[in-house]
């Protein structure tokens, strides 16, 4: 049986409203999916850029605290620095303080006088020479020819060897030179020094652990006194 043209507008219209139906659902389909790539992408891209914030922050403050560390460490070594030349002053100051005495040893002429005599002694058995000048203080000069002749002697009773000494007149010891002598052997390449100034300088470089410790105490960060 023919369908009348209204049949034929009827049917049509209702798959045109059929396929605009699937088209329509098709479309909210994509866009559905769409909307959850997005929302997957836009977390994803959100998450990275927030580990980059993150990572940025974290590195940010392991940079203060290795600059908070530095300079801690920095101020910790200046202040004990500090504290180191102010106690080395002060060792210096004892040792100026020491000097300082050490210039009136001369004023006790009999003390003076064995120690010039134990000085030379000493001296000429580092030398061992057959012959040996003697520089001194030009104040000294007397005092030292007086007892040469002692000092000979003494070297002689214990060595069994003779030595000539003389006192160099020409080039003295400076003045301000708390005391004691200089040997000369071998035309002046070989010297011994004996003044006040560099036995009491070996005796503070021997003694200085035990200084350090008289006047500050025992160091608890020092294993070894040797």
């Amino acid at each position: 049986m023919a369908l009348s043209d209204a049949d034929v507008q009827k049917q049509i219209k209702h798959m045109m409203a059929f396929i605009e139906q699937e088209a329509n659902e098709k479309a909210e389909e994509i866009d559905a999916k769409a909307e959850e790539e997005f929302n997957i992408e836009k977390g994803r891209l959100v998450q990275q850029q927030r580990l980059k914030i993150m990572e940025y922050y974290e590195k940010k403050e392991k940079q203060v605290e290795l600059q908070k560390k530095i300079q801690s460490s920095n101020m910790l070594n200046q202040a004990r620095l500090k504290v180191l030349k102010v106690r080395e002053d002060h060792v210096r100051n004892v040792l100026d303080e020491a000097r300082k005495r050490l210039a009136e040893v001369p004023k006790d002429n009999k003390l003076y006088t064995e120690l010039l005599v134990t000085l030379i002694v000493q001296a000429l058995f580092q030398l061992m020479e057959p012959s040996i000048t003697l520089r001194v203080r030009e104040a000294d000069k007397s005092l030292v020819e007086s007892v040469l002749g002692r000092a000979q002697n003494d070297y002689k009773e214990k060595i069994k060897k003779d030595c000539q000494l003389k006192v160099d007149t020409e080039n003295y010891l400076p003045p301000n030179t708390c005391g004691g002598i200089e040997l000369v052997a071998v035309k002046g390449r070989i010297k011994i020094c004996n003044t006040l100034e560099s036995r009491m300088e070996l005796i503070a470089q021997q003694l200085l652990p035990e200084i350090r410790t008289a006047l500050f105490g025992h160091n608890p960060n020092r294993r070894f006194t040797d």
